[in-house]
């Protein structure tokens, strides 16, 4: 039996190959053993950072691509789709490579390619990670072309539950949707337990994308009213994203700027440095103004592998990572008041967080570890592969 025989190559379909903070795609897509992955994009970013060598690059045609976005997104009030030519250019790609199964990296791009999925007889996947379950559904020819994209795949995955009923609000039919988390490498974020501090010198962090969902003003908030019991007390916001000079202003205005440190875009081990050094994790997700949730965040989850209690908002797929009171504390959302009294009530019993350190990690083996979360994934592509052969062969 040849190696294409016995391993089906998968074609990964992401847009960009791959922006800083699509770790958590690099490790999926690079942990696969039962699959040989190719990705296919339309440029390639950060390949230093994200060394993967199978990687074709097909790149949007700049004059027809930009004319058929101005057609469709201004003429007909519609998402884009892309044209014969594109569909030609990667049926020729996924024939060469004998792929059997096309994943699709996030919704939204998964509706610009529904010609594809239409015209390629093997089966497609799409998975959604949050904010790309919501967008631009407020108009109809948006919503309705998602419709469309989620009747044509195969299978729908998702990193949450509460995704998966965003998405059966939005028409999908529901025995398509397939549970898939976030894999977290447990064996390369040890767990410290960590020593609190005596003399209030207590160290907080956030690392994410500095955007709306993701609660940095509630955090900024809680800090400062936590700051006031602890005048020693430092918190560091890691991360980049167009908030960033709003959390700047947000800080001065409250007389905090001088112990919130912005850090920028910083390296995994520099994040696992910053995690050690770090005392509590902050994620109090919202909802923002156009919808966009969280599933659950990848950054938290490594916090609580390495040991770091967790403070974050009962939010998207937050609750199924954290157990409150058990595995981290969870408040409403945009309620910093109620996050600064958390704080403050456990720093007075650290040993309440020596116990949430310890469940925290415990939960992230449980259900987030990455072995079994890419046994998982290989499982629902050989799923998907198998329903295709059978219609297949019946017709």
């Amino acid at each position: 039996m040849t190696e294409c025989a016995e391993r089906p190559v998968v074609a990964c379909y992401c847009a960009t190959f791959l922006k800083p903070e699509m770790l958590h795609i690099y490790r999926q897509i690079t942990s696969l053993r039962r699959v040989r992955p190719f990705v296919i994009a339309q440029k390639r970013e950060e390949a230093e950072r994200y060394p993967f060598t199978d990687v074709t690059i097909i790149p949007k045609p700049v004059l027809t691509h930009a004319w058929r976005r101005f057609w469709y997104r201004q003429v007909r009030d519609a998402p884009w789709q892309i044209s014969r030519g594109e569909v030609q250019a990667l049926l020729r790609v996924l024939n060469h490579k004998h792929a059997e199964l096309l994943h699709i990296y996030f919704g939204h791009i998964a509706v610009h390619l529904l010609p594809l999925i239409r015209a390629w007889e093997r089966p497609t996947v799409v998975s959604f990670h949050g904010a790309d379950v919501t967008v631009d559904l407020e108009k109809p020819a948006y919503r309705a072309a998602t419709r469309q994209m989620l009747d044509a795949v195969k299978l729908v995955l998702v990193r949450s539950d509460s995704l998966a009923a965003a998405l059966i609000d939005v028409g999908c039919a529901a025995e398509k949707i397939r549970l898939q988390r976030t894999g977290i490498p447990i064996d390369d974020v040890p767990f410290r337990a960590r020593q609190w501090p005596h003399d209030g010198r207590w160290r907080l962090l956030q690392a994410c994308r500095l955007v709306e969902k993701k609660g940095l003003l509630t955090s900024l908030r809680a800090f400062a009213e936590f700051a006031k019991h602890y005048p020693e007390a430092s918190f560091t916001i890691a991360g980049e994203g167009p908030l960033r000079e709003t959390l700047e202003a947000e800080a001065r205005a409250l007389d905090v700027q001088d112990r919130v440190s912005f850090a920028g875009f910083v390296s995994q081990p520099e994040l696992r440095d910053l995690f050690y050094r770090s005392h509590v994790f902050l994620h109090p997700s919202e909802l923002s103004p156009d919808g966009n949730q969280e599933g659950v965040p990848n950054s938290m989850l490594e916090a609580m592998a390495s040991g770091l209690p967790v403070f974050a908002s009962n939010h998207g797929g937050i609750p199924e990572a954290i157990d409150d009171k058990v595995s981290g504390i969870l408040v409403r959302e945009r309620d910093d008041h109620a996050l600064a009294a958390a704080l403050l009530q456990a720093t007075r019993n650290p040993q309440s967080l020596t116990a949430i350190a310890r469940q925290g990690r415990a939960a992230v083996e449980q259900k987030f570890e990455q072995r079994i979360q890419t046994e998982r994934l290989e499982q629902l592509y050989f799923e998907a592969i198998g329903q295709t052969t059978a219609e297949l062969r019946a017709q």
